[in-house]
């Protein structure tokens, strides 16, 4: 996410506001609760993408939304927290490649997608509730899983390999793009999906909750 490219991808806001998923059909985990449900919260435009992939799921699997809008001063701290953890674990790196590893698992603050209300992180459960197998659990880091949180890693089961398949076929179909190092992350909007997709412009940038 710290790719110059992505940098470079100009923003046209499009002013469609932030909606709480809870009350639009979808299901929301607790563990990024926060006292302003900030973290329920997308863009309108990403809702109707996620209630779409809902649709195309095998019957008796649910996405699970674990978290979208991310509070910018939230977002700085988590980048700040991850690069602290980089410059002790590599003090001989320079700023320059702290700055690039930290953004390859957490956004740079200016561009971050969950600060637009243009990103999502989910999982699938079953009918029950009870999360799938999905090979590391969501935000596990690149040290952490040795790599496997990457979307495409090598060596995962065949239940968590077929489950991220499934949830990738869904989001892909509604229009989300996945960020490759986090096989939770999905995004609409915001200037990465404009990359990837090869949109002029992004349609949402930073935004506070009202």
């Amino acid at each position: 996410m710290s790719d110059p490219s992505v940098a470079a991808i100009p923003l046209r806001e499009c002013g469609q506001g932030l909606v709480d998923v809870r009350a639009h059909g979808l299901k929301a985990d607790d563990r990024r609760h926060d006292p302003a449900g900030a973290f329920a919260h997308v863009r309108q435009g990403v809702l109707t993408r996620l209630l779409y992939a809902q649709s195309l799921l095998p019957a008796g699997v649910l996405l699970l939304f674990v978290e979208g809008y991310r509070p910018p001063a939230l977002q700085r701290r988590y980048f700040e927290k991850y690069s602290d953890e980089l410059i002790h674990a590599h003090p001989d790196w320079s700023a320059a490649q702290i700055r690039a590893a930290a953004g390859r698992f957490v956004s740079p603050p200016e561009l971050a997608p969950h600060s637009a209300g243009a990103a999502v992180d989910v999982t699938l459960t079953d009918h029950r509730g009870r999360e799938l197998d999905m090979g590391t659990r969501v935000n596990a880091n690149p040290e952490e899983s040795d790599g496997a949180c990457y979307t495409d890693a090598p060596g995962l089961g065949a239940e968590a390999r077929t489950n991220r398949t499934t949830l990738t076929t869904a989001l892909s179909a509604a229009g989300l793009v996945n960020y490759p190092t986090e096989w939770w992350h999905w995004s609409y909007g915001d200037r990465y999906w404009a990359l990837k997709t090869e949109r002029p412009t992004a349609r949402y940038g930073p935004v506070e909750l009202p």
